[in-house]
């Protein structure tokens, strides 16, 4: 499965539960997340990847840049994990 059919997944997954997806992209810095997810008055920074795929250096880089900061960040890369995620949400 491609890393765009999970992305679709995850979009259509937070949106049935009313939260709010947008495409994260931050021009000169590489390694964000794709998404940022608002639910609930929590905001979640998702990065997802076709299964198997691993981070970049960047991307590892930049998630624990985000931890440090006490934000969520996540790595999905089933649609298993995006179902995972939403149980959480909700």
């Amino acid at each position: 499965m491609r890393e765009s059919q999970i992305e679709a997944y995850f979009v259509k997954r937070v949106k049935e539960v009313g939260g709010i997806s947008f495409k994260f992209t931050s021009p000169g810095v590489r390694g964000v997340p794709d998404r940022i997810v608002i639910y609930k008055v929590k905001v979640y920074f998702v990065e997802l990847k076709a299964p198997g795929k691993t981070l970049r250096a960047d991307q590892v880089r930049i998630h624990k840049r985000i931890i440090l900061h006490g934000a969520n960040c996540r790595v999905i890369s089933t649609k298993e994990e995006v179902d995972l995620f939403i149980g959480e949400l909700e």
